[in-house]
């Protein structure tokens, strides 16, 4: 009887608290993040897996020694937690290549329930089989992997590249005809057209886009590497990557067993071949896509003189990398495309974001004249900002676009998660301050492994506290932005230690442990965060009676 008079009295003193926060009728809640580039990566994509109501982001770094590519999760697209290890094994995977693994990009089918990587990496055999020349600097391609996880780890398909050899025809390869650094071009347009015609295309970054009427689309960036392009403007040569695409054969996705190699359409296979060309000999077709001379944008022009200011150490260059496709439908019901790319050296402060449309996946496309869309703000504290993925919130009712940047001219990349706005034209809030978590995240729940907490006869007791979103997804209290605070009740009933989910007391006397979730705010302080509706707000918090042995 005194212990229950004791709790009793002590529950007087407290205001009424949820158990757990979500069983309540609210909507949303409260909670705030902000971009405070705490968790390291760089070009990522986003993927929101449904059955477990986690987003998790591929990286092209931040993996464990002897794996490529990070793979972080989270249940609102700010709260990230790295798992261990990465996407693919080292020395059982993507063997095809040597280095320069970039750009991961994971699909989910739900029919079959696997999980497709596509990624980027320069090769380290059979170059000359695939670029003409052994020693070809750049040789990149495209390698894919399958899993029945979003956490990996994903096989490839098979001990090689996707079996594509995209081929410019019309390409003038001055590389043929410069010295050995390969930095300095020919110096007039006349001479560069004496080199030889026809070149292989290396390609990076791929983004694979679905479209409403079933037809799948590799969209990819040519890596600036043996296409110098004559700039009339300001007479030389410039180095330059372009965006293009090819369309795939669908036999991969609808195949359960995951055994099944993308494959371009035939349509495209040979399709730069010449009658001269002797037999066995592969030149396939792609579609240009974005490219600087048929709409040129002086925003992109950051590099194109480096040679000279660098003392001749770097080469005059152009980017256009980093895509992602998305489909809208305007009022009339017609279908637009958006595509978002990034523009200039990913190293350089002025990396940044611009986007084109189109009513076909293959064009024609047309920058938009509001380009770039996302570039560095030093009063936000925000430069480098490129090369990200749009996903949706967990309700589908907001966009956001989740991408790399950096805190400051000379430091790391880091995951930045921002709003994404589509209506007349595309446009990306960069925030470094306070933002509410995307629509759908909430209402929060909290639950701990004990609803009631009983020491040990020395007093000694501990618990672990689990907050989850609307999906269930559960939050990383690792992550500093995020964290729950205990208190015991009353005070001089004992101590209680934090340490990141678990919550250690120690008790000799009866007590109430309240547990309450918090955010840390872009100022550096934490606020006690609620649940939001109808009714009111509702604290995410619970309450444990402590009971000693």
């Amino acid at each position: 009887m005194r212990l229950t008079a004791l709790l009793v009295a002590v529950f007087a003193t407290l205001p009424l608290v949820p158990v757990p926060a979500s069983a309540h009728p609210t909507r949303s809640t409260d909670a705030t993040y902000h971009n405070a580039a705490d968790t390291p990566g760089a070009d990522p994509f986003v993927l929101f897996d449904r059955p477990s109501g986690h987003y998790y982001a591929y990286s092209t770094e931040g993996a464990d020694p002897g794996h490529h590519f990070a793979i972080h999760r989270s249940p609102d697209l700010a709260t990230w937690e790295r798992l261990p290890g990465g996407a693919l094994r080292a020395g059982q995977d993507g063997d095809w290549a040597h280095d320069w693994f970039w750009a991961p990009e994971v699909y989910h089918n739900p029919r079959t329930g696997l999980y497709f990587l596509f990624y980027a990496a320069r090769m380290n055999r059979g170059v000359a089989e695939h670029f003409r020349y052994a020693d070809f600097e750049e040789p990149c391609k495209v390698g894919v992997a399958v899993s029945r996880s979003p956490a990996g780890p994903f096989r490839d398909i098979t001990e090689a590249p996707l079996d594509y050899h995209p081929y410019d025809p019309a390409y003038h390869d001055v590389n043929l005809i410069m010295d050995a650094e390969q930095k300095k071009p020919p110096a007039t347009l006349e001479e560069g057209r004496t080199a030889p015609l026809g070149t292989y295309i290396p390609y990076i970054d791929p983004n694979v886009f679905f479209d409403a009427d079933g037809r799948i689309y590799l969209y990819f960036s040519r890596n600036a590497y043996r296409n110098w392009v004559w700039d009339h403007e300001l007479g030389k040569y410039v180095e330059e990557s372009n965006v293009y695409a090819v369309e795939l054969t669908g036999d991969w996705w609808r195949d359960p067993t995951g055994r099944t190699m993308p494959t371009i359409a035939p349509a495209y296979r040979d399709g730069n071949r010449s009658p001269d060309d002797p037999p066995g000999v592969r030149k396939d077709g792609y579609v240009p896509v974005l490219d600087y001379g048929s709409d040129p944008q002086a925003w992109e022009n950051a590099h194109v003189h480096d040679h000279a200011t660098s003392g001749g150490a770097k080469k005059d260059r152009r980017w256009a990398e980093g895509s992602t496709t998305i489909r809208t439908v305007d009022a009339s019901g017609n279908p637009r495309y958006h595509l978002t790319y990034s523009a200039n050296n990913y190293e350089n402060e002025f990396y940044g974001v611009g986007y084109a449309t189109a009513t076909t996946p293959l064009g024609p496309w047309r920058k938009s004249t509001a380009n770039p869309v996302l570039a560095q703000d030093p009063a936000e504290g925000l430069y480098s900002t490129g090369h990200g993925s749009v996903i949706g919130s967990p309700d589908g009712a907001q966009l956001y676009y989740v991408h790399h940047g950096r805190p400051s001219t000379t430091s790391s990349r880091a995951l930045y998660t921002s709003r994404l706005h589509l209506g007349d034209g595309l446009s990306v809030d960069a925030s470094t301050s306070d933002e509410p978590l995307p629509s759908g995240v909430g209402p929060l729940g909290i639950r701990a492994d004990d609803p009631v907490l009983r020491p040990r006869p020395d007093g000694s007791g501990t618990t672990t506290v689990h907050v989850t979103s609307a999906r269930g997804a559960e939050f990383a209290l690792t992550n500093p932005q995020n964290r729950v605070r205990a208190v015991l009740r009353p005070a001089d009933a004992g101590t209680v230690t934090v340490r990141g989910d678990r919550i250690a007391v120690t008790a000799h006397r009866p007590a109430l442990l309240t547990i309450a979730y918090q955010r840390r705010r872009a100022d550096g302080g934490y606020r006690d965060v609620a649940n939001t509706g109808p009714r009111g707000s509702v604290p995410v918090q619970l309450v444990i009676p402590v009971v000693p042995r």
